[in-house]
């Protein structure tokens, strides 16, 4: 899988000619099985084009391409409206639109009413000190979030960052059983 983006620093892209004209296909003969956006910052304009850019290289292949769109909803939501994205992977984290109990159910309803993903999984911090703002305890998500989330047919998942917060907190293995 191809990963465009990530935390750290702002990504843009100018028009929609910057995907074709940015760089040469830097992976040879290669063809990804899917490109990760995980756009975090920066604008939101373009990525829906970039995402239509990048599939050609799913028709080349005579392969499917599993396009999941990972970070914060503002970013990405234009994106994730295409019907390039088979997956959806929504940052519920650092994304003050849908990061906290009162807001995810509301943004769940807005994402899998608009968003053309086949299956949208949500990315949850495992503890609070994984990331900024929009911890949700384990409990709390398996009691009040979990048994609300409408159109569960779009439902894949969910994501916990980070694997080295999880091994501290245990949110894994007290989900485990309920998602």
């Amino acid at each position: 899988m191809l990963s465009i983006g990530g935390s750290a620093g702002s990504y843009t892209l100018a028009s929609s000619d910057d995907p074709r004209r940015s760089s040469s296909w830097p992976l040879g003969d290669a063809v990804p099985d899917g490109i990760d956006f995980n756009i975090e910052g920066g604008t939101s304009q373009h990525w829906d084009e970039h995402a239509k850019y990048l599939s050609v290289y799913s028709r080349c292949s005579n392969k499917k391409l599993h396009e999941p769109a990972l970070g914060s909803d503002a970013w990405i939501r234009n994106a994730l409206k295409t019907v390039l994205f088979g997956l959806g992977l929504v940052q519920f984290y650092n994304n003050p639109p849908c990061d906290d109990v009162a807001n995810l159910e509301e943004a769940w309803k807005q994402l899998t009413s608009t968003i053309l993903a086949s299956k949208i999984f949500l990315s949850l911090r495992a503890a609070p000190q994984a990331a900024g703002s929009g911890f949700i305890p384990a409990a709390e998500f398996t009691l009040k979030i979990l048994p609300n989330l409408e159109s569960p047919k779009k439902y894949g998942s969910i994501i916990l960052w980070s694997m080295y917060h999880d091994d501290f907190s245990g949110c894994s293995a007290s989900i485990s059983g309920d998602v």
